[in-house]
């Protein structure tokens, strides 16, 4: 059944609008999935099937989210941040689109394309990515101050020039602004879509000051913190942004980039599409309609993956660093 259309943003460019499904009703991960008896031990092949798709996917283990005992990290059990983060097909479905908005701003585009070997090696960018932001929302404040440490020293050796000419450095404020906007505006609108669609405008608002924290250790500045600032934000940044050559030069990578299973390779293709569904209106639209990977039905699918995600990776990121927070 539909849901409650969540509340839209105040402000003429919002964040993406609640994603669609086919016969006009909005979707929640909390969608309930039919239950026919299985063999108790082929349900927990099934379990460890997916679990170690996921991890295949994310790089897990190369984090340590265990120690020292009684940390809270950078934001603590009771984060905003700590909930929206905790889910893995949410935070893909959410990080996709994030890229997809990333890569429209050409300087943006110019940093990954000459410094990067994303084209050799795509799911291993993706899963440092990944697991750059399980490393700084959950772990120990100690690792999460490292891994940014060690993120803001590497962008102060990426520059060069875009297509145009024009000069970049990965470490302009105003850039690492634009990374960071992309990115909580990705994970915030996946959250909403397939977990919390009636999230109070109050806890978007915290989610946002909490991860500014991490934008500012970065290097940036002047970033927004509320749903209207973002809004605003987003919509004085489309003169900058483009659709051109490079940017579909990504996509297609992204799109074909070989996978450690076929069941990897379907998978991806509807987070790909759900994810440029669930793209700031005003940045979705730079890009061809014909160009947005759109799969009938892939937002419905991700929400009802949601909660097989949540149960099949039972040791997680989130539950680990709750241990450890609670651990004297």
């Amino acid at each position: 059944m539909p849901v409650e259309n969540p509340r839209r943003l105040p402000t003429p460019c919002p964040l993406p609008p609640e994603a669609i499904d086919a016969t006009g009703g909005t979707i929640t991960g909390r969608a309930r999935i039919e239950h026919r008896p299985i063999g108790e031990k082929a349900l927990i092949e099934v379990r460890k099937a997916i679990e170690r798709n996921i991890r295949q996917m994310t790089g897990a283990g190369v984090v340590n989210f265990d120690e020292p005992p009684g940390d809270p990290g950078l934001f603590g059990p009771e984060s905003v941040a700590w909930k929206v983060h905790a889910d893995f097909v949410p935070m893909i479905v959410g990080g996709v689109s994030a890229l997809m908005t990333q890569m429209l701003h050409p300087l943006a585009i110019a940093g990954v394309w000459d410094h990067s070997n994303f084209r050799a090696d795509v799911m291993g960018r993706l899963a440092r990515t990944a697991q750059f932001v399980a490393g700084t929302t959950y772990a120990a404040r100690p690792t999460a101050e490292a891994l940014i440490e060690r993120v803001r020293l590497r962008h102060m050796s990426v520059a060069g020039k875009d297509a145009s000419g024009r000069e970049y450095r990965a470490d302009d404020p105003a850039l690492l602004t634009w990374i960071h906007v992309a990115e909580v505006s990705g994970f915030l609108a996946s959250y909403r879509t397939f977990v919390d669609p009636k999230m109070s405008e109050a806890e978007q608002d915290q989610y946002l000051r909490e991860m500014a924290v991490i934008a500012e250790m970065l290097g940036a500045r002047d970033v927004p913190v509320t749903l209207a600032a973002v809004g605003d934000y987003l919509c004085g940044m489309l003169p900058q942004l483009r659709f051109d050559q490079r940017t579909r030069d990504v996509l297609e990578v992204i799109s074909t980039a070989p996978v450690q299973s076929p069941v990897l390779g379907v998978f991806r293709r509807f987070v790909m599409s759900a994810g440029a569904q669930l793209m700031p209106l005003p940045a979705r639209d730079l890009i061809p309609s014909g160009e947005r990977h759109r799969l009938v039905g892939a937002v419905r699918l991700m929400a009802l993956a949601t909660p097989v995600g949540r149960w099949a990776l039972q040791n997680g990121a989130a539950s680990r660093a709750r241990r450890r927070a609670a651990a004297k």
